[in-house]
């Protein structure tokens, strides 16, 4: 809320984490009224336990319903390359979807951090991140960006931007 006061036109995007499900928690960031609230899924359901022990698939899409129930553009991203299947990212692609209406999806090749962290269990193909965005879009998402470089913050202005104006379709 002070962002938003002391610089009136800033954008602002902010990445929150699933507050462990109270919904009261992210009301506070919601009520301060970010332009994009973005959560991250990260992975699919198969991999959450793995990868993200701390959280909770149907949590992570819940926040994201949460998000756009409460007016603002809602983001998420996926990592690849850890062990899941293409037909599951096209699964959790659709759940996001269908259960959260998520504004903007982004898709990265997953990378090590640690060599105490998962391996990477294959590197995509650029075909295959474009095969993604095109499904995405097909989907109902607004803007996808998808490839081995992408990041949850890879081009916000710009995916703000083109949310404003219509979209990749």
């Amino acid at each position: 809320r002070q962002t938003r006061t002391t610089c009136p036109d800033l954008g602002i995007e902010t990445l929150v984490g699933d507050f462990k499900g109270s919904p009261t928690d992210l009301q506070i960031v919601i009520d301060a009224a970010p332009d994009i609230l973005a959560h991250n899924v990260e992975t699919v359901r198969r991999m959450h336990p793995a990868v993200r022990p701390q959280a909770d698939y149907d949590r992570s899409i819940r926040v994201l319903a949460d998000i756009k129930q409460g007016g603002l553009l809602a983001k998420t991203s996926l990592m690849v390359g850890i062990g899941e299947r293409d037909d599951e990212i096209v699964a959790t692609m659709a759940d996001i979807r269908a259960q959260a209406d998520t504004d903007i999806l982004t898709i990265g090749q997953y990378l090590q951090p640690t060599r105490n962290h998962l391996p990477v269990d294959r590197w995509v193909e650029p075909a295959t991140f474009a095969h993604w965005k095109k499904v995405g879009l097909d989907l109902g998402f607004t803007v996808v960006e998808s490839g081995p470089l992408v990041r949850s913050s890879y081009h916000a202005e710009s995916q703000a931007q083109r949310v404003a104006d219509g979209g990749d379709r």
